[in-house]
């Protein structure tokens, strides 16, 4: 299925629409215009001691709006609009099938582990009221609080950081310091940076100076290029805006910190930056239409494939939902473990261990690689670390 396709079709509606929409607020503003000419004659008459023939008046208003046509003006567009809406609906039915049930299989979820995901995602959203319902209409509230906390603190941070005030970040960086260096964030010195330009643009020269005495030092080693453009930045006090740095001064740079910080504080978490269901969800979307074509195909042939071990067709998706934590052997479709690692073979390919020696009758013997014309000897097989 194209999206592409789809949008080309919905942005042909929507300008049909918006050309439909403009023809009939035309001839309206037209017969305004009339009535209210009519109108301001009769008016100017009665102020005056003229008599006037209203029946003359209402006939020459009559004939004027019977030249003006206003539903064959709007006519032409609106046909337009019903023509591409019809089409639309056409293109909708043919690429959208809206029975999925067919196209996936009933597979046991624990309960409470799907009440903590969807909660999970409530919370790591900032809808903190509906994630506090939902949790109380599943009977689960005990669950709520120590699921939200942390992101109220992350929430809290983040809203700080709209208004420009870096006192919460500085100090929720400053108390996970180590953490942070372990995993190799230099936050910190972004957000003294940050901190650092906000007192400079305020024109206090030597408050500055003093700030990044305190604070910017200690990364001077690890930065130096960083804490030179920014010392340099102390020659253009109050006109920073007209310095060759003019650029740290973007308003975007709040926005790549504040998704910084938030990558940060998900991490230390030991939670991933996108939100899971909605990872889920957004592959989901991708991997469903060839499950639908395929069901239709086994449909017609009467089959079933729900009861199959695997996907009975390949279900490429973008490269955004490519992750490689597991490995699963080709071989005997489980996946790797530490008492079954993968392994590299002298050809290149890789299969996992218990396959591998399977196949080499416990490396007895030489076997061909089922991949290529190889004969692999299992003694030169090399354990793979993802």
């Amino acid at each position: 299925m194209e999206l592409s396709m789809i949008k080309d079709a919905f942005d042909r509606v929507t300008k049909k629409q918006k050309l439909s929409s403009s023809k009939a607020q035309e001839v309206i503003d037209q017969i305004r215009q009339e009535i209210g000419s009519v109108f301001d004659t009769i008016q100017s008459v009665n102020n005056t001691d003229h008599q006037l023939d209203y029946q003359s008046v209402l006939n020459e208003l009559k004939a004027s709006l019977l030249k003006l046509a206003p539903l064959s003006q709007m006519e032409g567009t609106q046909k337009e609009l019903n023509v591409a809406l019809t089409k639309y609906g056409k293109l909708l039915e043919k690429n959208f099938n809206p029975d999925i049930s067919k196209a996936y299989t009933n597979i046991h979820f624990d309960i409470h582990t799907l009440h903590q995901i969807i909660g999970n995602h409530f919370y790591r959203q900032g809808l903190f009221d509906v994630g506090d319902h939902f949790m109380s209409v599943i009977g689960e509230p005990e669950s709520a609080a120590i699921m939200k906390h942390p992101f109220l603190e992350m929430y809290q941070i983040l809203e700080a950081m709209q208004n420009q005030n870096l006192e919460p970040a500085l100090n929720w960086a400053a108390a996970n310091c180590d953490k942070l260096a372990e995993s190799g964030s230099d936050i910190l010195l972004k957000l003294h940076s940050m901190q650092f330009l906000k007192i400079l643009q305020n024109g206090s020269r030597g408050h500055a100076l003093n700030y990044a005495r305190s604070h910017l030092s200690p990364f001077a080693s690890s930065h130096m290029a960083d804490i030179q453009k920014l010392m340099g930045c102390l020659l253009w006090t109050r006109k920073l805006d007209r310095s060759p740095y003019h650029a740290l001064l973007s308003p975007s740079n709040w926005d790549k910190l504040a998704e910084e910080l938030k990558r940060q504080f998900c991490n230390l978490l030991g939670q991933s930056y996108n939100i899971p269901l909605s990872v889920t969800v957004a592959a989901g979307v991708q991997a469903l239409p060839p499950l639908l074509k395929f069901m239709s195909v086994m449909a017609g042939k009467k089959q079933e494939w729900q009861s199959m071990n695997q996907l009975p067709v390949p279900v490429e998706l973008q490269q955004e939902f490519q992750f490689h934590s597991v490995f699963v052997c080709p071989v005997s479709k489980e996946q790797s473990t530490e008492d079954n690692p993968p392994m590299l073979m002298s050809c290149g390919h890789v299969l996992c261990k218990q396959s591998i020696l399977r196949m080499s009758k416990n490396s007895t013997k030489e076997f061909k690689c089922p991949y290529c014309p190889f004969d692999i000897d299992a003694a030169q097989c090399r354990q793979l670390h993802f």
